[in-house]
């Protein structure tokens, strides 16, 4: 595909962290669709959330697969930065689960038919009864944090918000219930598939069962970059649109499956042979991460500012939530690449 529009620029370092959201970049450059678009794009594994907003917002990356939460924090400089960022594409909406040690929920009698509010009242009064009980969540700026609180919020608000909670990489959330450091987790797929295959935690809710269902993973640029190189952005943006277009609709997920395997994002045994229900239930976590358009949407973050200022213990801005959310989406540029 030629485009007679000049990029301002053609090599890029595009960020993702090792989750199953990251899928459409990854397909996108197996596929060839950067390429098409004019673009040679450098996929770049970051370590944690905290390494990924840092060389993004320093310029070290030129796009990333952020969390949605993060854009707020940006903007009223909550992450001790206070680089604006920018997203004109949704990757993945409320795609996060809870999950608890096995050990744990034997001993709780948590059961997989408990609903969000039944196992948040085993948890908290087993909390009450003065057993620690150590939780993790994977940013401060995350839907994963705010699921997390809003859960225990079910049975007891105050210790929602008075419980120190646990900030580990995604990856690291495996090994960490393994080593008994923590007793639970709040994470993107397919860490809790693959702490559950090898008998260590049992998911026990969704984060759909909890929050509603807004943005959680984003395209993110600085707003500098944006204004810099407007036609890049909308290629790179048209390269991903027509990833998550081609996922949605491939039949054969062979190919995806073996590319997951190869970028370390699964690393379990799973197949349409073995732990056949659990391969099916990631095809469709995969299938249906945006569930009508990927352009990002001025509530989702009017949301993620209200959880913020809420159990982040941040001071509201004179400004309305509203107002801030606008400032956070790029839908010209979102606009542009689906047109196109």
């Amino acid at each position: 595909m030629v485009h007679s529009i000049v990029l301002e620029k053609t090599d890029l370092q595009l960020g993702y962290i090792p989750l199953l959201d990251c899928v459409a970049l990854l397909w996108a450059k197996q596929r060839g669709f950067f390429a098409e678009n004019g673009l040679n794009v450098q996929l770049v594994k970051e370590a944690s959330w905290a390494s990924l907003r840092d060389r993004l917002a320093f310029g070290l990356l030129d796009a990333a697969h952020c969390l949605s939460a993060m854009l707020p924090a940006a903007a009223i400089g909550a992450d001790q930065i206070g680089i604006p960022l920018q997203t004109p594409l949704v990757l993945s909406e409320n795609r996060a689960f809870i999950s608890i040690s096995q050990k744990l929920c034997y001993q709780l009698n948590i059961v997989s038919q408990d609903s969000a509010e039944s196992s948040a009242h085993k948890v908290v009064e087993y909390i009450q009864n003065n057993h620690p009980l150590s939780l993790a969540h994977v940013f401060q700026h995350s839907i994963h944090h705010y699921c997390l609180r809003e859960w225990l919020a079910l049975a007891s608000p105050k210790l929602a918000q008075s419980i120190q909670l646990k900030t580990l990489p995604p990856p690291y959330m495996v090994e960490a219930i393994s080593n008994h450091l923590i007793d639970g987790f709040c994470v993107g797929e397919p860490w809790n598939t693959q702490a559950e295959i090898q008998g260590l935690s049992h998911i026990v809710c969704s984060s759909q069962q909890i929050i509603p269902n807004v943005a959680d993973k984003v395209l993110a640029v600085t707003q500098d970059w944006a204004k810099q190189h407007p036609h890049t952005l909308i290629a790179l943006s048209r390269a991903i649109l027509k990833a998550q277009q081609e996922l949605r609709e491939l039949q054969d997920f062979t190919q995806v499956w073996q590319m997951l395997m190869d970028f370390d994002v699964i690393q379990f045994p799973c197949s349409a042979e073995i732990h056949v229900e659990k391969y099916f239930s990631i095809q469709k976590i995969i299938r249906n991460f945006v569930q009508n358009s990927a352009e990002p949407k001025a509530e989702d973050f009017e949301w993620l500012f209200q959880q913020m200022y809420k159990w982040n213990d941040v001071t509201s801005e004179k400004t309305t939530y509203l107002e801030q959310a606008q400032h956070c989406i790029l839908g010209s540029i979102y606009q542009a690449a689906k047109e196109t």
